[in-house]
């Protein structure tokens, strides 16, 4: 059995409004809440990067299971903004936690998927019986060029798992996983280049609904199972309109998406984004509930996967912080102070 043992999220609580935005470039904040279904998301103090919030993220998860850092035998770190182009994230974060230094550590790229691929390799380590608890983190300080469409949602969250193969530990087991790829670069940042690229609206149908469409049908056919069978779905979210879109051009409500729908509150954190929406979601699920989940990463790829919580959630979920309890610890800022934390001006 191999599944989540544990997880941890950390939401800075600096928030900028979408409409606060929309105003320092002189738009109609009405044409862009319309476009992006977005309101307000997470900014990161000048002293946080995708490392210092995936410590938090990871300390959370450690502190709520009562585990031993250094029985963790394997940490993998996906994010798009890696503090160092040469030095792993994965290591700094794993002496920061007291992993002591018997474990696999690798930094991982894929774009907004990368943690989840992150996931699937450490569940091949425990399904194989290599390690026993491995550690898996998604964190993005997210950037976006100012005036850029991206600005208005690119935000920064982390969310860390840890995943076990011992049954009296999983909260929420891995049924199932698989992935759709191919080389569509709508979305890139070029080694040196400070801010991302992107093809505008080819993001949309070519990109993200051809990969998360087809990644869907995919682990659905794989299981043999129909949206009906599942009490909870998360899709990537990189504005308020494609999750919504995916899942009912598949078949799922909006009941179902409800729970992991975090992108209006907070953005979207890139590599975190669907972490945070299965954090948000596995705060208020059931035992013996089923949960579809997939990501999305340009360049292009989806991981899908099916979770299906146990009843060791229930005494889980109350010791740890939920995740609409984090959205709402807040303080908002205003666009200045927003180009002076994320931009060091």
């Amino acid at each position: 059995m191999v599944g989540i043992v544990s997880y941890g999220t950390y939401i800075p609580r600096y928030r900028i409004k979408v409409s606060d935005i929309a105003s320092a470039w002189q738009k109609d904040p009405r044409d862009i809440a319309s476009a992006l279904h977005v309101t307000e998301k997470a900014v990161p103090n000048t002293d946080e990067d995708s490392i210092t919030m995936g410590v938090e993220a990871t300390v959370r998860a450690l502190e709520v299971s009562g585990i031993d850092p250094k029985k963790i035998q394997s940490v993998f770190i996906g994010s798009e903004s890696h503090p160092y182009a040469v030095n792993p994230s994965a290591t700094i974060v794993a002496e920061a936690v007291g992993m002591g230094n018997e474990y696999f550590a690798v930094d991982m790229k894929f774009a907004c998927k990368a943690a989840t691929a992150a996931m699937q390799v450490t569940y091949g380590l425990l399904g194989s019986g290599e390690i026993e608890l491995g550690l898996v983190i998604g964190s993005d300080t997210a950037q976006a060029k100012p005036h850029d469409v991206l600005e208005y949602t690119a935000a920064s969250v982390a969310a860390a798992y840890i995943l076990g193969n011992k049954k009296d530990a999983v909260i929420a087991t891995i049924e199932a996983t698989s992935s759709f790829s191919s080389n569509t670069p709508d979305f890139w940042r070029r080694d040196g280049v400070r801010y991302p690229s992107h093809f505008g609206r080819f993001t949309g149908q070519p990109a993200y609904f051809a990969h998360v469409l087809g990644e869907a049908n995919l682990l659905l056919a794989k299981t043999k199972m129909q949206p009906s069978d599942f009490d909870h779905c998360v899709f990537h979210m990189p504005n308020g309109k494609f999750p919504r879109v995916a899942a009912k051009k598949l078949g799922f409500s909006e009941k179902q998406l409800a729970a992991s729908y975090t992108v209006d509150a907070v953005g979207n954190p890139y590599t975190a984004s669907a972490f945070l929406g299965l954090s948000a979601i596995l705060d208020v699920a059931k035992p013996n509930q089923n949960i579809f989940f997939v990501s999305y990463g340009s360049g292009a790829g989806a991981d899908g996967f099916v979770f299906r919580t146990t009843k060791n959630i229930t005494n889980f979920q109350k010791k740890t912080t939920p995740v609409v309890k984090q959205i709402a610890q807040k303080q908002y800022i205003s666009y200045l102070e927003y180009l002076q934390k994320t931009h060091k001006l």
